[in-house]
């Protein structure tokens, strides 16, 4: 098939400076014959300029409509919002993070439309690990102690802790609930900083390797509801770190467990772009990052990485550029037949949502990827 022309336009979501592919990236897609389109100031945020795009071998175009009229595949950081929508025309691909358990709107969007889609997030491989997942993972892992020990501050409102104390006072308890990459590196930068962390895990497994990395410096725990609860209301800092691949997070803290915490302690929801594991979670932005509930912070932003945008783009796209070559190659329905990982990413297919939990958070019908890939009569396409 002919090659793809990539659209790479900037982010509009608040504050979300990060960038989908840096200019190192450019050159490598230019080099494999590809047009890449890149709208004026995408990397700005991230700390990349137009000279160094067009450098690359990019044409800047003055403004995001004309960067979606002439691309075939648009690759993105954040999902998009409704005030892009009118960009996408009929059969276009999307390549980007898409979080569609926690949005039907998006969802219905996207079938309507007849997008061809991957989501970022989604795409595994066979021994089960999320590739373009775990840098932001790490990021927001590791952003998330930041986040708490700042709104622990009295000037932000919070009890007025440092998290690793000092001789002779109590260090901050932090409670961080999944014991996978988010939640790992958390425990890294919250032990790091001498507070007294706790992980919970429901997986036996992994709760003996982080005993391994760690050295018994944690508190690590398979939790029940009453071990939650108790857990919960002496902490001082509470961390939700919880994934179920592709599907909504599971709502496992109440309100009630919430309002046992003492005035002034901080939840940081990075689960929250998948709905949020807290009943008391709902998106917040980096403008506005906090609310109170029962007198605890709440720290939910939906994009935390975005706010160590050069950071965070950097490892993204280190991550995303191989298999965003394959899927610019050949498109999306010939890249997901010859790779499995990207397959397993599909969201949506020509007007058929093929992402099986996305379908049953939002009750809406279902294809089998397969059936959909084979039933396609673009088979180049």
């Amino acid at each position: 098939m002919p090659k793809l022309v990539i659209g790479v336009p900037k982010e509009i979501k608040d504050n979300e400076n990060r960038v989908s592919v840096q200019p190192d990236g450019v050159a490598e897609l230019v080099h494999q014959g590809h047009e890449v389109l890149v709208e004026t100031n995408a990397g700005a945020g991230s700390r990349f300029t137009d000279a160094e795009f067009t450098a690359a071998g990019a044409a800047i175009l003055p403004d995001a409509d004309e960067v979606f009229a002439g691309a075939d595949l648009i690759v993105k950081v954040k999902e998009p919002i409704p005030a892009e929508y009118h960009r996408f025309r009929e059969g276009q691909q999307l390549f980007t993070y898409l979080h569609l358990a926690a949005d039907k709107p998006l969802t219905e969007f996207l079938v309507e439309r007849k997008i061809d889609s991957i989501a970022y997030e989604t795409v595994q491989t066979a021994d089960g690990k999320l590739p373009l997942l775990t840098p932001m993972s790490e990021v927001a892992g590791r952003m998330a102690v930041q986040a708490a020990a700042h709104h622990l501050e009295s000037p932000s409102g919070g009890a007025g802790l440092l998290l690793g104390g000092v001789p002779g006072t109590p260090a901050a308890k932090v409670l961080i609930i999944g014991g996978g990459v988010s939640g790992t590196e958390a425990a890294k930068i919250a032990a790091g900083m001498r507070a007294m962390v706790r992980v919970l895990d429901t997986n036996p497994s992994r709760l003996a390797y982080l005993a391994d990395i760690f050295g018994g410096r944690l508190d690590l725990v398979v939790p029940n509801r009453t071990r939650l609860a108790e857990y919960i209301a002496e902490s001082d800092v509470v961390i939700g770190a919880v994934l179920v691949p592709g599907a909504k997070a599971p709502k496992l803290v109440t309100r009630e467990m919430i309002a046992r915490m003492r005035p002034g302690s901080v939840v940081v929801d990075i689960a929250i772009d998948q709905g949020g594991c807290f009943e008391t979670s709902r998106a917040t932005t980096h403008s506005d990052p906090t609310y109170v509930v029962d007198g605890v912070i709440h720290y939910c932003v939906a994009n935390i990485p975005g706010a160590v945008a050069r950071t965070s783009t950097l490892a993204l796209t280190s991550a995303t550029l191989p298999y965003l070559i394959k899927v610019a190659g050949q498109g999306i329905r010939a890249a997901a037949r010859q790779d499995e990982a990207l397959a397993r990413g599909l969201s949506t297919l020509g007007g058929a949502l093929v992402n099986e939990p996305v379908a049953q958070a939002h009750d809406l019908t279902f294809t089998d990827p397969a059936t959909a890939l084979a039933g396609d009569p673009r088979q180049g396409a």
